[in-house]
C-alpha cells in the first residue's frame, strides 16, 4: 500500500505524479530559475512560483540576481552554489505540492541560517504527507513519526526521537555527536 492505496491500482506515471523529490545534489536544468521551480508539474503560475521560493528561503537570493527569476542557472545549475540549488529543489517540491515527499539529505548543502529557514518550510511541507527522508543531520528527523536507524545497511533501531535517545544505542551516540 502507498498512502492506503493498493499498488496494483497505480501506474508508474501516477506514482511519479504523486512524488516530489529533493536530493542532496539536486538536478537543475539549463533554464531560468522560474522554469526550474515549475519544472515537470502543473502549468506555471507566477504567484505560486514566488510563494514556493519564499517558503524555500530562496526568494531573497533570487531577487538579488541581475535577472531575478529569469536568471539562467547554467548546466546542472552550475552557476548557483550548492545551497542555492538545494533551495530551488525545495521550491520545486513545494510548488508541486505532491502527497509523497522523498528527501535525500535535503539540507546537506545549506548553511545554518538557510537550514533554519528551510526547516520551517520542511515542517509545513511534511504536514499531511507521507515522507521518506534520508538524513545524517538528526535535526532534520527529530520530529518524524518513525525514525529507522541504519547501520551497515540494516535497520538496527526504530522509534521516535525521544524513545531512541532513551535507548542508549547507536541513535543516542549519533545524537550526542
Amino acid at each position: 500500500l502507498i498512502d492506503g492505496q493498493d499498488i496494483k491500482h497505480t501506474t508508474i506515471e501516477s506514482l511519479r505524479d504523486s512524488i516530489a523529490l529533493v536530493t542532496q545534489d539536486p538536478v537543475l536544468f539549463d533554464d531560468s530559475i522560474r522554469a526550474n521551480i515549475a519544472y515537470g508539474t502543473k502549468p506555471m503560475v507566477e504567484e505560486e512560483v514566488i510563494a514556493a521560493a519564499k517558503a524555500a528561503a530562496a526568494h531573497d537570493f533570487i531577487t538579488r540576481l541581475p535577472k531575478g527569476y529569469d536568471t539562467r542557472v547554467g548546466e546542472a545549475g552550475g552557476l548557483l552554489s550548492g545551497g542555492e540549488r538545494q533551495r530551488i529543489a525545495f521550491a520545486r517540491a513545494i510548488y508541486k505540492d505532491a502527497p509523497i515527499l522523498l528527501l535525500d539529505e535535503p539540507t546537506s548543502s545549506l548553511d545554518s541560517e538557510a537550514e533554519a529557514k528551510v526547516q520551517i518550510a520542511l515542517e509545513e511541507m511534511m504536514r499531511g504527507r507521507t515522507v521518506l527522508m534520508i538524513a545524517h543531520r538528526l535535526s532534520t528527523v527529530k520530529k518524524a513519526d518513525l525514525i529507522c536507524v541504519l547501520d551497515q545497511g540494516r535497520i538496527v533501531e526504530t522509534g521516535r526521537h525521544d524513545e531512541l535517545v532513551a535507548k542508549g544505542g547507536l541513535y543516542t551516540r549519533l545524537h550526542r555527536t
